[in-house]
């Protein structure tokens, strides 16, 4: 079958693309822009359309000859995203009806409560898109998931880094309320599944895998799987969810605008209450996957850097559409620009691999005590921060989050040019080019580049320009090191 994924530069689309493609199925990915995908291994197999589930005019194209479309979008993060999911998701049923889909497949979050309790926006809006959909004209099947347990996940990186890095917490009360993980490969196996469901089967179906266990008894094993002390946990009732998602975006990776919708989640019980879904798609010989199992698959994948993909992959509606877009009008006009040039005793290739390997563990090369004051300011202002990290420790691709930046081209052994995503007054560009030299040696070039968004903007450029030779110089100077004297790690 012809298969349309959106969400493919996500976390589950980007895994679900392969395997529909191992299967046998031509997969279509829709994207707002199609450089996005370029370098995922599986693109070449893939076909790639432009297109915005908001702009309903870019959708029939991308919609043409599908005969099952993937639902797998949300705008999780970002303001107003009720009213964003419910627009995006009415377009898409509208479309997928008249292009004659025949089959929609969307992964949703647990149902929202039903003992009057007031659901969290993150599961009401998801539940109100399962409802545009299921009425939408085209057989739909909803799965309706938890906490995902798979390495890169948001779910997954939130327990990891408040396990590991905290031994002893106070947290609040929700920490004891039951929930049924799933594990990310029987995800995607009901995904994939779901392909081939009869034309009359138009509901919801919980997912879960075999364990219902409590937030707390998730730190405890996974801490356990881990080869960790057990972790001393004291729940507390007045933690709220807002504050319980500050103190999560403090400890993990996951921002606050990502850590409370999935804190209030968790603040009702999110168990399956039918397994129906095994009538159409068969459990597994061995059965479904463990959730201590599931802890072992996912760390045996970070360690061996394996992660396919990571809940930073996707960005937000409001990146630019291009890179360096040239002197918009809120920008006066003026792009203030930060050049450096070193000649390096290293061929090119060794330049590269200081190049591609930057941010994550082996940092910035430069001031690490400006660059993580620079991230825990952007974290306490609601941005993401320096720790998202990276998904490989030495490979990039186009679209991928590299801490507080996002990975806008590369050119192996020639070009990294990166975005910044942390709030500023105005849009920034970090480029890191090599240059062949004389003699197998080769030259360095680095371009800072800020388009100042009004006063504000042209303030900010002027408040750090005093800092750029500590930062900037220092960053071009110790990579041109690192090239001619290489360490396992800077």
């Amino acid at each position: 079958m012809r298969c349309l994924v959106t969400g493919a530069t996500g976390y589950i689309g980007g895994r679900l693309a392969p395997r529909l493609l191992a299967e046998g199925h031509t997969v279509r990915c829709l994207a707002r822009r199609a450089g996005r995908l370029r370098d995922v291994p599986w693109a070449a197999r893939a076909e790639i359309a432009e297109g915005d589930l908001r702009k309903p005019e870019t959708l029939p194209a991308a919609l043409a000859g599908v005969d099952v479309a993937y639902y797998l979008v949300h705008s999780l993060g970002q303001a107003g995203f009720e009213a964003a999911d419910r627009e995006a998701a009415a377009h898409f049923a509208d479309a997928a009806r008249v292009a004659g889909v025949r089959r929609i497949v969307y992964l949703s979050g647990p149902e929202p409560r039903a003992d009057g309790g007031v659901p969290s926006p993150h599961l009401r809006s998801r539940a109100e898109v399962a409802r545009i959909l299921l009425a939408g004209g085209v057989p739909t099947a909803v799965l309706r998931a938890a906490v995902i347990i798979g390495s890169g996940s948001a779910s997954f990186e939130m327990l990891r880094h408040l396990t590991e890095r905290l031994p002893a917490m106070v947290t609040p009360r929700w920490v004891r309320n039951r929930i049924q993980p799933i594990a990310v490969r029987d995800v995607l196996r009901y995904l994939v599944g779901c392909a081939t469901l009869p034309p009359e089967v138009n509901r919801a179906f919980d997912i879960g895998g075999p364990d219902v266990l409590t937030f707390e008894d998730m730190m405890q094993r996974y801490a356990r799987v881990a080869g960790l002390p057990r972790r001393l946990v004291l729940p507390v009732r007045p933690l709220t969810p807002s504050l319980s998602s500050y103190w999560v975006g403090l400890i993990t990776p996951v921002p606050n605008a990502i850590a409370r919708p999935l804190v209030e989640s968790l603040v009702q019980e999110a168990v399956t209450h039918e397994h129906d879904i095994a009538a159409y798609v068969a459990d597994p010989p061995g059965g479904l996957t463990g959730f201590d199992e599931a802890v072992r698959l996912a760390l045996a994948k970070v360690r061996d850097a394996e992660v396919e993909t990571r809940w930073s992959t996707a960005s937000g509606p409001d990146a630019p559409a291009e890179p360096l877009p040239s002197d918009p009008r809120w920008s006066g006009g003026t792009v203030y620009t930060d050049v450096r040039q070193r000649a390096v005793a290293a061929p090119p290739d060794a330049l590269w691999r200081v190049i591609e390997g930057i941010g994550g563990e082996h940092g910035w090369y430069s001031f690490p005590l400006a660059w993580s004051a620079r991230g825990w300011l952007d974290r306490l202002i609601g941005g993401v921060g320096l720790r998202r990290g990276r998904r490989d420790p030495h490979r990039l691709r186009v679209g991928e989050a590299l801490d507080f930046w996002r990975v806008e081209e590369v050119l192996p052994g020639k070009l990294l040019r990166l975005r910044a995503e942390m709030r500023l007054p105005g849009r920034a560009w970090l480029e890191m080019r090599v240059e062949p030299g004389e003699a197998g040696a080769s030259s360095y070039v680095q371009r800072a580049v800020f388009l100042p968004r009004g006063l504000a903007g042209h303030a900010y450029w002027g408040a750090v320009f005093p800092f750029h030779a500590i930062v900037f110089g220092g960053m071009a100077r110790n990579i041109a090191h690192h090239a001619e004297h290489p360490h396992p790690h800077p």
